[in-house]
Order: C-alpha cells, then sequence, then structure tokens
C-alpha cells in the first residue's frame, strides 16, 4: 500500500503554523511499536531561543569560577611544598649565611649561561677521520706512489703500512724515498675506483663511495684474505704514535729565536727530540702545514730526502713549551688529550720550567697548565686540542668561586 512520506516523524521539515515568530525546525526520530506501523516521536529542538539569560549566564559564571578555584589549587599545590621546605631550611640560618647562599645560587646560573655561550660560539672541531680523509684527498706530504692500472696514487707508506699488513710488507721492499710500486691485486673484479675506496678506507675507516660490490660478501672475503682485516682507526693509530714506524720528521725545542728561524745551528743547544710523522701533523695542524709546504718550496726538503735524514723542525720553547709536545702529539694521532704525561715523569720539565724554578716562581697550577695548552692549540691551529681543553672552562670557574 502507498505510504505518504509526511507520515513519518522522522522526516526533516519545518512546522508552519501558530504564530510565526514562534516556528522551530525540528529533527524527529521513532520508536516503531510492534502494532503496524505505530509510532512514538521524540522531537529534539535545534533552537535554544526559548533559554533564559539568567540561566545561560549563571552556568557560565558557574564554569569561569570552578576553573578559576582549579587553577588556583594547582598553582598553590606547585609552590607550596618549595616555599615551605626553604623556609624550613633557612628557619635557622644567619641572615650572612643567606645572602652568601643567594650569591651562589646567582654564580651558579652565570656560569651556566657562560658555558652554554661558549659551546654555541665554538666552532666545530675537525675529527681524526675528517682530517684523514683530506689527507687521502689532498696528498700532503706523500712519499711513496702506488700505480694501480696505469693509475697514479701518491700515499703515505706509515699510515698504509700501519693499517695493511699486506701494505707493510710491499712497502718494506721500497724503503725509498718516492718509490713508485705497481700494484698486482689477485682479487677479481677490482677496478681503480674501487681500489681508491680501498685505500680511502685505510685512511679513514670508511669506504668515501656508495658501491654494491661492497655489500658482496665474497668480494670482501676475498679482500679480507688478499690485504688482512685492518683494526679500527684509532687502534691502528694510537700503535702508530707509540711505535713510531717510518717516522720522517723529529721535534726540536729551543729557547735561540735565531737558531729556530734558521731551522739548523749547534746540536748542544737543542732538548730532547720528539719523533712525527709529516702525514700526522700536517693534516691535523695548519700550522705545521704550511711550514713543510715552505721548506717544500724552498728547496730544503730535497736535503733531507737525498741524505736519507728526517727533517727537522725546531720550536722556540719560549712559544711552545716541550712540557706539552707530547700532549699535543698524542692528540693529534688519537684525539684525545691525556694530561697525565704533564707529571708522570720528572724528565718531562722543560726550559720554561727551569727559568721559574730560577726566577723564585711557584709551579703552574693545572687550570694555567690548561688554559696555556689552549692558547698553544690556538696558535697551531688545532681545534680538536682546543675544544678538548674545554673542562678548561670549569677549572677556570672552580678557581672564580674559590
Amino acid at each position: 500500500m502507498g505510504a505518504n512520506a509526511s507520515n513519518y516523524p522522522h522526516s526533516c521539515s519545518p512546522r508552519v503554523g501558530g504564530n510565526s515568530q514562534a516556528q522551530q525546525t525540528f529533527i524527529g526520530t521513532s520508536s516503531y511499536s510492534q502494532q503496524g506501523y505505530g509510532c512514538e516521536s521524540k522531537l529534539y529542538s535545534l533552537d535554544h531561543g526559548h533559554e533564559k539569560p539568567q540561566d545561560k549566564k549563571k552556568r557560565t559564571s558557574g564554569l569561569a569560577t570552578l576553573k578559576k578555584k582549579f587553577i588556583k589549587r594547582r598553582k598553590s599545590n606547585r609552590s607550596a611544598d618549595h616555599a615551605k621546605q626553604m623556609r624550613e631550611l633557612l628557619s635557622g640560618w644567619d641572615v650572612r649565611d643567606v645572602n652568601a647562599l643567594v650569591e651562589e645560587y646567582e654564580g651558579t646560573s652565570a656560569l651556566k649561561e657562560l658555558s652554554l655561550q661558549a659551546s654555541l660560539a665554538r666552532p666545530e672541531a675537525r675529527t681524526l677521520q675528517k682530517d684523514m680523509a683530506d689527507l687521502y684527498e689532498y696528498k700532503y706530504c706523500t712519499d711513496v706512489d702506488l700505480i694501480f692500472q696505469e693509475t697514479c696514487f701518491p700515499v703515505h707508506r706509515a699510515i698504509l703500512a700501519a693499517r695493511c699488513p699486506f701494505f707493510k710488507t710491499l712497502l718494506s721492499s721500497s724503503p725509498e724515498y718516492g718509490a713508485e710500486i705497481i700494484m698486482d691485486i689477485n682479487t677479481a673484479g677490482i677496478d681503480m675506483p674501487m681500489f681508491s675506496a680501498l685505500l680511502h678506507y685505510l685512511y679513514t675507516g670508511e669506504f668515501g663511495m656508495e658501491d654494491s660490490r661492497f655489500q658482496n660478501v665474497d668480494i670482501l672475503v676475498q679482500l679480507s684474505e688478499e690485504f688482512g682485516t685492518p683494526n679500527s682507526l684509532d687502534v691502528d693509530m694510537r700503535g702508530l704514535f707509540d711505535y713510531m714506524c717510518y717516522y720522517d720528521v723529529v721535534l726540536s725545542f729551543s729557547s735561540d729565536s735565531e737558531l729556530v728561524e734558521a731551522f739548523g745551528g749547534n746540536q748542544n743547544c737543542l732538548d730532547e727530540e720528539l719523533k712525527a710523522h709529516k702525514a700526522v701533523i700536517s693534516a691535523r695542524s695548519p700550522f705545521f702545514r704550511n711550514l713543510l709546504q715552505r721548506r717544500i718550496r724552498t728547496g730544503e726538503e730535497i736535503t733531507d730526502r737525498t741524505l736519507r735524514t728526517p727533517t727537522r723542525i725546531i720550536l722556540d720553547e719560549s712559544i711552545i713549551p716541550k712540557k706539552y709536545a707530547k700532549v699535543i702529539l698524542h692528540c693529534m694521532y688519537t684525539d684525545v688529550v691525556d694530561l697525565s704525561v704533564l707529571h708522570c715523569s720528572p724528565s718531562v720539565g722543560s726550559l720554561s720550567e727551569v727559568q721559574a724554578l730560577v726566577a723564585g716562581k711557584p709551579n703552574m697550577t693545572r687550570a694555567e697548565e690548561a688554559m696555556e695548552l689552549y692558547h698553544i692549540a690556538l696558535f697551531l691551529e688545532f681545534n680538536m686540542l682546543a675544544q678538548g681543553m674545554k673542562f678548561c672552562e670549569c677549572l677556570l670557574a672552580q678557581v672564580v668561586c674559590s
């Protein structure tokens, strides 16, 4: 049978009739009875126009009051305990002690802000890995050439010998400076880019290029069998520092400025010499790199190569005291600042210390030594050492607060 849509109470339609100002729109929902299509309608008004303004204002003000009470109670709970604890702590204190505590808090806050600003202003220090990558790319102070597939790869004898047993054996057969060694690799599939990536890995611990062949386990196993498996970069560099194999430069110290400028003179004027590698000190310090490059330009390096003697660098001890030399070199090879060598042996004393004792000056404190080493690092442009002396700020803070 037919059904009129207007008979269904859930239909949405305006009701018109009676007073025009009282017209409303209703949305109906129905609950059907079990007899036929009878239904009971429930109508919900969308018009709140007949709500009394006093009731609406009362409800709004009640919610606002409840919210204010809740916020006030929460703030009170948050601060009351701290205030109570401070009152109980300071109840028996003298006024001078309270003032001292306030000054302590203010000083600590100022030092914290100073440390934060210093950290933000401090330039990022270059790590050993980054400097070794530049050393391989820019070829500072190379001393041997590897020839592979008619391509020359200038490298550093000491680095490869320390990192790879294969190259240690190979290079020992050609000890002369600038030797050209033709590479014969048995591992199949090694081309020039892959050989360069292999050398890059020995310098940095990373291949330095994306090549799916380095994901091939068979190739890696073959390379390991032929070249050996190197240790981590820091372990091998620490071994190079400890044993100084293939060292090619010595650092000497003198108080005679004219002797320093001439890079020569009476050996009796020189203190104990320290061995090092040109590759490492030129990679870590622009000061040493520029000094060595100047010797090459002036032809002084040719004499050392002809005589097969290590290059001698004489440093003015009034600028770089000898007692800091081992700390500096150790950091260049390992990226670690170890100040224990400053006081581990009485033989570490330098000319500046002797002059200080003769003049009646007291021994330097740890904070003073740290600050002096920090300025030496800036002079050498060795940022890793300068940043490694960050703890110097803490020592200075202790001096200021004491």
